[in-house]
């Protein structure tokens, strides 16, 4: 889990850390910051679905299936992303992982 734990952590705050002071509407204008938090939320599932199935059941409280879901429907479906779901994502559904990724981290360092 360690490094594919790091890689989550790192890109769950390198998304969070692209949003600070900006709002939903900037997604509409900044091509850039679209681009990086789709790419992070895709780094993020990725090192999700290299986790052992044995060792994801172990940690109940993250939502596998769901990032790894993410990232394959951004993976796929590239020209149809829902910008109100990518900011949600990072708005919403980040900081809780980061959160349990980084005791996770501090338990297995």
């Amino acid at each position: 889990m360690m490094t594919h734990g790091r890689h989550m952590r790192d890109a769950a705050k390198d998304a969070l850390s692209f949003i600070q002071n900006k709002t939903r509407n900037a997604l509409d204008t900044d091509r850039m910051l679209t681009l990086s938090l789709v790419k992070c939320i895709e780094i993020i599932g990725e090192a999700a679905s290299r986790i052992t199935k044995e060792r994801q059941a172990e940690l109940p409280k993250i939502f596998w299936s769901k990032i790894i879901g993410m990232r394959n429907r951004l993976i796929h479906a590239y020209f149809d992303i829902e910008l109100d779901i990518v900011w949600d994502t990072v708005t919403q559904a980040l900081p809780p992982l980061l959160d349990q990724l980084e005791i996770i981290i501090g338990r297995e360092e």
